[in-house]
């Protein structure tokens, strides 16, 4: 990082020309003003090194687990947790790794999560539906202790998440135990959904929380809010696409198809409003489905999977390369304080 001190140095001892060092600070001053926020950056793999300790530690994790089973039950949740531990104290807070960080981070809070259920399959005790859901809202609980656990003392980004979805968990089993009460044959499917998709609606206004902390995505929270609406969009899509028949298979109607295509148009202008690709990806397989229906329904029997990936592809596509224009339009009719709280690279550059 050279400073303007270093340049103003370089020109006075003749090793740059004047002409040279205005270049330089015109081009710095270019990529600091470049709306960076629409790149939607986070940090996955920093160098080969990331793939080669992950692969690595994901042997030595697999060999814990293997090793804890045969021991007793519950026991390789104890050891692939306890593994995950020590090796973030190196990896994850000393060395700084992304993906091995993530890689552990999920290894702690699923052997955590893990030790309970691998002694109940072990077991195999006699429990009713309630019972279930009520162990079912604990294992959540505990596994959202050990990411905030976690957090405390490593803060990688995709924690939050973690924790959120042992809390989700936890939530959905509570409210099923309650509702199955005594009964034996209760059907938990109807409540189940509507609990799912609500949750997600939570977690995606946490994730806006985390997001509008910093709309210049020049910190840690950017990658918080990252992963919390990975974690939210699929919980939103896949009960909106059950609810239209999508998940049917052939017992899709034009109506349900149809209102599969309005429902991501809709879901893509709040991920262009927020700056957020994952609602689009989440719901990427629901639409292929439908699309494929409807080119096969008008009787392009032998094409239809193949026109349905050359037009999803080539809108993705489109979009992709004209992203920050057409969010610019989007955001600029929306009021400026719903646009002050939004991502601000666009902004800057509308």
């Amino acid at each position: 990082m050279y400073s303007e001190a270093d340049l103003q140095s370089a020109v006075g001892a003749g090793a740059l020309s004047h002409e040279a060092a205005e270049a330089f600070r015109a081009h710095a001053h270019g990529m600091r003003s470049a709306p960076v926020a629409d790149e939607e950056h986070f940090r996955l793999i920093t160098g080969f090194n990331d793939i080669f300790v992950t692969i690595a530690a994901v042997l030595l994790l697999v060999a814990c687990a293997g090793i804890g089973h045969v021991i007793a039950p519950g026991v390789a949740g104890i050891l692939v947790a306890g593994a995950a531990w020590l090796l973030a104290e190196f990896f994850t807070r000393q060395r700084r790794m992304a993906l091995p960080s993530i890689v552990l981070l999920l290894a702690f809070v699923g052997g955590v999560a893990a030790i309970p259920i691998n002694y109940l399959a072990e077991t195999e005790p006699q429990l009713s539906d309630q019972t279930g859901a009520l162990i079912g809202a604990g294992i959540g609980l505990l596994a959202a202790g050990a990411a905030w656990l976690h957090w405390r003392r490593f803060m990688v980004p995709i924690t939050v998440a973690a924790g959120a979805a042992g809390v989700a968990a936890t939530v959905i089993a509570l409210v099923l135990s309650v509702a199955m009460g005594d009964q034996a044959d209760h059907n938990p499917e109807p409540i189940l959904l509507p609990l799912v998709f609500v949750c997600g609606l939570a977690v995606f206004a946490f994730a806006m929380r985390w997001d509008m902390s910093d709309p210049k995505r020049e910190t840690r929270r950017s990658d918080v809010a990252f992963w919390l609406h990975l974690l939210a969009a699929p919980m939103i899509a896949h009960p909106l696409f059950h609810w239209l028949g999508i998940t049917d298979g052939e017992n899709i109607g034009a109506a349900s198809a149809l209102g599969v295509l309005a429902i991501y148009v809709l879901m893509g202008v709040v991920a262009l409003a927020v700056d957020r690709r994952a609602l689009l990806v989440s719901a990427l397989a629901y639409v292929l489905l439908a699309l494929t229906w409807l080119f096969r329904e008008f009787g392009m029997v032998e094409l239809n999977v193949a026109l349905t990936g050359l037009v999803i592809g080539s809108a993705l596509l489109a979009l992709s390369a004209f992203w920050t224009p057409i969010r610019s339009a989007l955001v600029q009719h929306l009021p400026g304080r719903v646009q002050a709280r939004l991502p601000q690279g666009v902004l800057a550059a509308a």
